[in-house]
């Protein structure tokens, strides 16, 4: 396909982001609190129930994107997983905020499980959904656009997880009924969006092949791919340091800056400026080179967050606020760009290879993805065990230890911004790699 995709076809695909997003963002922002702080579980056992699930599925979404790539060879299209996704996780995210008997043992046992099949529906839709972007055009600035479109919506998504859902929470009451209800109101909202996308993309004609490979195989082919692997451990790096700050954040509007209704605001200044930088992040890298602007957006995240360390110590409200708004003009590089590269690096192997397998790169790339951002609340929760923070409910909140809050400050600003910075060598490892990669030589087309 050469013409230009029109815009009801780019909005068809992206807004199965908005879906995505409110997923990835509602149960590391607000899972943990609900388990530590509304139904008493442990910290440490809080930690363990959000990511177990995810460890599953690490395993589970490269067994998915074979499927997909199978699926594909067979009908030409990867709809049924993606409707199978749709359809399921609603119900499934609404039973992770519905513990039915108040005790903290029953309340974990019931989250996670709820988690792990949540997270299984979640799988059968991302994964196919991200290989798409390799398939939706023959040329890279119209695949360039639909991962822009992707990414706006995405941003909708977070903005619907972390400015609606907290505050649907509190005026539903708060506490076992305000999380049940924002449960099923947040996942009718996510399917809806998910439903769609799933039969607005149906034209999209999906190349894998030239015959269907199994799991082992699959694998066997990826393996080779090094610029891809760079790529994912970079993006694996900085989603988990996303994931941490998520975690962080209703603690820090809670016991740092003395307002839980800050959890949302926090969350929309993170978020929000991201629906006008993506435009800018994307014109920058047209201009100057994905990875180079990559690097730059990765470096400066990494400076705000160590400014943020100073103005949440100090509960300085404005402040955090203007810092956090800062770091959301970074996260949109953060999300825009590697899902740029993603696509055309899937591309170039095939010529490696002479096996086009998107679905296969795409389980491994979500697997590693999911597992951080999962991973993420786990970390923090950690912090938070190591250095004696207090569990409790709403009904009998505690004062938390000066170690506590040294603990959850340093987990919010620092523990991130160290992560950041470890995935700068990767993106330089990858440059290179990339342009060897290319069989023919050619430069790749987002290298540069």
């Amino acid at each position: 396909m050469t013409t230009a995709l029109s815009r009801r076809r780019l909005l068809g695909y992206g807004i199965g982001s908005v879906g995505t997003g409110v997923f990835s963002a509602v149960p590391g922002l607000l899972l943990l609190y609900y388990l530590t702080d509304v139904m008493g579980v442990a910290a440490g056992i809080a930690g363990a129930v959000l990511v177990v699930p995810k460890a599953w599925d690490v395993l589970l979404n490269p067994v998915v994107g074979a499927a997909s790539d199978r699926e594909a060879v067979r009908t030409g299209h990867r709809t049924r997983l993606l409707l199978a996704g749709a359809v399921t996780l609603p119900v499934l995210f609404a039973a992770m905020f519905a513990a039915p008997v108040d005790g903290p043992g029953f309340a974990a046992i019931w989250s996670g499980l709820a988690f792990l099949l949540a997270a299984s529906a979640f799988a059968c839709f991302q994964v196919p959904y991200v290989a798409l972007p390799a398939e939706i055009s023959e040329v890279p600035a119209e695949r360039g656009r639909a991962m822009a479109w992707r990414i706006v919506c995405l941003t909708v998504g977070i903005l619907l997880a972390g400015g609606v859902a907290p505050a649907l929470s509190d005026a539903a009451g708060g506490g076992r009924g305000g999380h049940a209800v924002m449960g099923v109101a947040i996942g009718l909202l996510m399917g809806a969006a998910m439903l769609v996308s799933a039969l607005a993309t149906r034209w999209i004609p999906a190349r894998p092949g030239p015959r269907p490979l199994g799991l082992a195989a699959a694998l066997r082919a990826a393996r080779g791919n090094r610029p891809f692997f760079a790529l994912l451990g970079a993006f694996a790096a900085q989603s988990l340091a996303v994931a941490i700050m998520l975690a962080g954040a209703p603690y820090v509007a809670v016991y740092r800056l003395d307002d839980h209704g800050l959890t949302s605001v926090m969350f929309v200044c993170m978020v929000g400026p991201s629906a006008v930088a993506v435009p800018l992040w994307r014109r920058l890298a047209a201009r100057y080179g994905h990875v180079g602007c990559y690097i730059t957006a990765v470096a400066l995240f990494a400076v705000t967050d160590v400014a943020l360390l100073p103005a949440v110590t100090a509960g300085s409200t404005a402040t955090v606020l203007a810092l956090t708004a800062l770091v959301g003009v970074c996260y949109a590089a953060l999300q825009l760009l590697p899902l740029s590269l993603l696509p055309e690096t899937v591309r170039a192997d095939a010529g490696r290879t002479g096996q086009a397998q998107p679905g296969a790169f795409t389980g491994i790339w979500t697997a590693a993805e999911t597992g951080a951002m999962a991973l993420g609340p786990g970390v923090f929760a950690l912090i938070l065990a190591v250095t004696s923070f207090h569990s409790s409910d709403l009904d009998t909140p505690v004062r938390q230890p000066d170690s506590a809050l040294t603990g959850l400050t340093a987990g919010y600003t620092l523990v991130p911004a160290v992560l950041l910075l470890l995935s700068v060598p990767l993106l330089l490892a990858y440059r290179g790699l990339a342009a060897a990669h290319r069989p023919t030589g050619e430069p790749h087309p987002h290298v540069a």
